[in-house]
Formats: structure tokens, C-alpha cells, sequence
């Protein structure tokens, strides 16, 4: 089934067949103004493509103003990333022919990632209405959703990858768990809590039912999963269906408001500060950590499992980069990664060429910006850009 929907966004899209090698300046590298955009942006630009970003009006200055390109033969000092902006009302506006047509004159690549998903909040169109080239697999996204079926814990089931235990119920809890359930307000993000008994998972609940937080119906949707206690990393891969080989370009942890701020007081002030506070997991940016060598070779079998699995449930399969969002535990006498969420697009952390991996593969360090560039660029020059399109 996937194998032909790919087969028809890509008649839509003219990548019948094999793609005629052309002068990469004669593509642009456009991308929606929010989550890994400059990221994406200055990759593309240091491997010569032109860049887009499309933005919503009254949000644009990033872009258009203090990241725009500038000419370096008439500036010495910074020459920015971002070429061209193109404006919409609302993202959603990307779906209308009228910015489609722009977006197919400027012979655009696009490159999704999680803004992307959220803001227009409807898989179907991405899959059939966006009709631009797309880098990477489009029909993976959304196994990132849980409430899709198959989602991602499917996809880790089958490629026998450990994630954390699911709960169908509340009243089957007996260990501590967190809760994930879909915010009521801002309905891209998610509420998160703690139990470890049934009747805490219904107190906790109701606490935040009444503050606003979530609502009866998102509480009924909301996943329960056992909680792991371990050092998260992520793990941010990129698979190049040109050279058939798996990278690990770098690793990652996230930034979380309130709890992190939390997290930094004495315990008998966080009991206080609970008092009148819930906990988020508002993420506001990521940090680099390394890994001990002898994990390697573990998360890359964990990488390659992934990308067999994908290969064989959503053909093509994986194209370019992904996240495994893991928990390292203890497991006398060895360390386990435990992957708690998946992210089968362009991750959202710029910060992970701190990382010396790439750096290991490539003498240098390049961001996963970078690396999608470079995809693009080498599978221009052999005639095979249908095969990182879809």
C-alpha cells in the first residue's frame, strides 16, 4: 500500500523516473520558518543551494531580517542563511495551489520536521495535497502520532527495540508511570504527569482537568507508559539510501521548562515549589552529550533495526534523518538503551554537531542540516534524486 502511494506523489510531482542531473543552484532548499529551519538553511547554503522559508505574517523577522542572506562581495561582516521568504497568513496556507505554484517555479526540495506536522495537523493532505518534492519518507510521519495505527511503538515492536511498558488502563498501573496526554489549549503539546498506583493517576488527573491543563476526552486518549529511570539521550541518525549506509551524526538531551528549573533547587524547596506549581515539559532547546564508546555499537544495531523495519512496513523506507529519543538504564552488568519516542524527520536540535561523531566520519563536524544537503547534492549528481524524494 505505501509502496504505491509513493509511486503516485511522485507521478504528481514529475519524479516518474530518473531525474535529469542538474547545476544544484538551480534548486532551492525551502522549508517552513519554525523549529529546525536555519538549521536546514544554512546546511543548504554551504552546499550551494538557494534557500526558502516560508513564514506567517507578524512572524517573520528571524528570516526575513536577522538571519536574511546578504551579498558577501558588499558585506564583510555576516552573510546569513536565509535568501527568500515567502509569506502565508497561516501555515496551512502551504496546501493552497497558489503557494504551491510558487513553490514548483522555484523548483523547491522541502524538508520536513515537526512544526511542519503540527501546524498543519493533517496527515492526509501532507501525503496527497502537498504535491512539492519532499525530502525524506512523507507516509512515516505520522507514526510519530501515537494515536495513529500503526504509530511508533508498532514500528519499535517489530524491529525489537526495547521501549517502555504501555498501560491500557489506569487501573492496571503498578509501578511509577508518566502520563502523556494531549494539552487542551495549545492542542500540538502535550500534558504530562506522574503515578505510580491508580489512585494517584485519578488525583493527578483531576488536578490538572481543573486547571485547564487537559480535558476529560484527552485524558481518555492518553498514554500511559512506564516511567524508566536513566540518562536520556537522543540519538540522531541519518540513513542515506544513495551510499546504503546508516550515520550517526550526533547526540542530544533536551532543555525542559519548568522542570528543569525544578530540578535545580533543594529537594525540601521543590516539595514547596509542588505545592503551587505543576510540572512541564515545555522543551526549549537541546545540549550536547557523548556517549561511552562501548554504547556505539549497541545504538547503531538499535539505528539499523529501525531502518529494516521501516524498509520492509513503509517502502522506501526511512530517508535521511531520525531520532531515537532513549533512556540509558542500568542493567547489572550492562547498560541499556530504552527508546521512549521516535522522531522520523529532521530532529529539532541544531546544537548536536557539538558532538564529535560527525566529526569521526566526516574529519569535520557537520550539522544534520548539513547532511541533508549533502544527500541532495550527491543524489543530484547521479541521477537519483527520486530516491530521497518522496
Amino acid at each position: 500500500m505505501y509502496k504505491k502511494r509513493v509511486k503516485e506523489s511522485r507521478r504528481r510531482q514529475g519524479f516518474g523516473g530518473q531525474v535529469k542531473s542538474q547545476r544544484v543552484k538551480e534548486y532551492t532548499v525551502a522549508v517552513l520558518g519554525s523549529h529546525s529551519a536555519l538549521d536546514v538553511c544554512r546546511g543548504a547554503k554551504d552546499e550551494e543551494f538557494k534557500t526558502l522559508v516560508i513564514v506567517e505574517k507578524g512572524r517573520d523577522k528571524t528570516y526575513a531580517k536577522y538571519f536574511k542572506s546578504s551579498d558577501p562581495s558588499i558585506n564583510s561582516g555576516p552573510t546569513g542563511c536565509v535568501d527568500e521568504v515567502l509569506y502565508v497568513d497561516k501555515f496551512k496556507d502551504i496546501l493552497s495551489e497558489k503557494i504551491q505554484k510558487v513553490l514548483r517555479a522555484k523548483n523547491c526540495i522541502f524538508i520536513p520536521h515537526r512544526s511542519f506536522e503540527v501546524y498543519l495537523n493533517d496527515y492526509d493532505a501532507i501525503e496527497k495535497k502537498f504535491n512539492i518534492p519532499m525530502f525524506g519518507n512523507r507516509y512515516l510521519l505520522r507514526t510519530e502520532e501515537r494515536s495513529e495505527k500503526p504509530n511508533q511503538y508498532d514500528l519499535l515492536a517489530k524491529a525489537n527495540i526495547k521501549f517502555p511498558k504501555i498501560f491500557k488502563k489506569p487501573e492496571d498501573i503498578d509501578c511509577l508511570v508518566i502520563v502523556k496526554a494531549q494539552q487542551e489549549k495549545v492542542s500540538f503539546e502535550r500534558g504530562f504527569f506522574f503515578a505510580s498506583s491508580p489512585k494517584e493517576f485519578y488525583l493527578e488527573a483531576q488536578k490538572r482537568i481543573s486547571s485547564g491543563l487537559i480535558s476529560k476526552k484527552n485524558l481518555e486518549k492518553a498514554v500511559i507508559e512506564e516511567f524508566i529511570v536513566g540518562v536520556a539521550v537522543n540519538f540522531n541518525f541519518f540513513y542515506s539510501p544513495i551510499s546504503k549506509r546508516l550515520e550517526l551524526v550526533g547526540t542530544d538531551a533536551r532543555r525542559q521548562t519548568n522542570l528543569d528549573g525544578i530540578l535545580r533547587l533543594p529537594a525540601p524547596q521543590q516539595i514547596e515549589a509542588l505545592k503551587y506549581l505543576e510540572v512541564t515539559f515545555k522543551e526549549m532547546g537541546h545540549f550536547a552529550v557523548t556517549l561511552p564508546e562501548s554504547l556505539i555499537e549497541e545504538a547503531m544495531e538499535i539505528g539499523e533495526r529501525f531502518v529494516r523495519t521501516t524498509q520492509k512496513e513503509y517502502n522506501p523506507g526511512i530517508i535521511g534523518p531520525f531520532a531515537l529519543q532513549s533512556l540509558i538504564r542500568p542493567i547489572f552488568p550492562k547498560l541499556e538503551i530504552v527508546v521512549y519516542d521516535v522522531s522520523p524527520r529532521m530532529p529539532g536540535s541544531p546544537g548536536i554537531n557539538a558532538t564529535p561523531y560527525s566529526g569521526y566520519l566526516y574529519g569535520k563536524s557537520i550539522s544534520m542540516g548539513r547532511r541533508v544537503a549533502i544527500e541532495i547534492k550527491e543524489a543530484l549528481a547521479n541521477n537519483q534524486l527520486n530516491k530521497v524524494v518522496t
